[in-house]
């Protein structure tokens, strides 16, 4: 087995789960933690792949939104994360790295790349995609011809931790899966052609209670590590 270096992004979010699904007991695995505090993304260089993780909301600055004082929102941001992280993103781009982008990062790439967000889902919306005392749980249907539906299937269940989803897609990406109320549950681009590969979701695929077994979760993590061995 080819030995690969994934660079994760530190979050204040239970963290762990990341590096735990992503090497798993995969000895050929090294991960390198990039962090807005060390500032260390020099070491992009030394990854095969990156995954964005989740976390607090991007500040609104990033999208060009002024209001602050929205429902469900943090009581600090973390503005120096987003520039990092956007750092991460546009670096790997260069380096041509595989990237795999979870919820928060899922936002942050759309983001990155001329999208927005909603700030908040709304009441009825977070009843059925914001974390209560556990994940909430709810299907998704994949929009056939992506490669999300190539890697999961046509459907499944998903598990849900977010308030806000994205609004304006980026130009340069696609949506892959819906929730039954319409929310974009994952993007990829919509060019493929000299770019390197590249999936986001909405959901916590490091996290979700059948994440051996579970297509949008065990697929997920084979079909990366598969992208990145073939850049090695």
């Amino acid at each position: 087995m080819k030995k690969i270096t994934i660079g994760v992004t530190v979050t204040e979010a239970r963290y762990e789960n990341y590096p735990k699904w992503i090497k798993g007991n995969d000895d050929s695995i090294t991960i390198i933690e990039l962090s807005a505090e060390n500032q260390n993304w020099d070491e992009i260089e030394d990854c095969d792949g990156i995954l964005l993780t989740g976390g607090v909301d991007m500040h609104p600055q990033f999208y060009d939104n002024k209001e602050l004082r929205y429902p469900h929102a943090p009581k600090e941001f973390n503005t120096a994360r987003d520039e990092f992280e956007m750092h991460v993103f546009e670096t790997a781009l260069n380096f041509e790295h595989p990237i795999l982008a979870i919820c928060r990062g899922h936002q942050l790439v759309n983001v990155a790349l001329g999208g927005n967000l909603i700030q908040d889902i709304g009441d009825a919306a977070n009843e059925i995609h914001k974390r209560g005392e556990e994940d909430k749980q709810h299907p998704i249907t994949t929009q056939p011809g992506t490669l999300l539906h190539e890697i999961s299937g046509n459907s499944g269940i998903i598990n849900s931790a977010h308030h806000q989803a994205i609004k304006n897609l980026s130009d340069e990406l696609m949506a892959n899966s819906h929730s039954a109320d319409g929310i974009i549950e994952g993007a990829e681009w919509k060019d493929k052609e000299d770019k390197p590969w590249l999936l986001t979701v909405q959901w916590h695929p490091e996290r979700i209670a059948d994440k051996e077994t579970n297509p949008f979760s065990h697929n997920i993590r084979e079909a990366f590590l598969k992208a990145v061995r073939a850049t090695v």
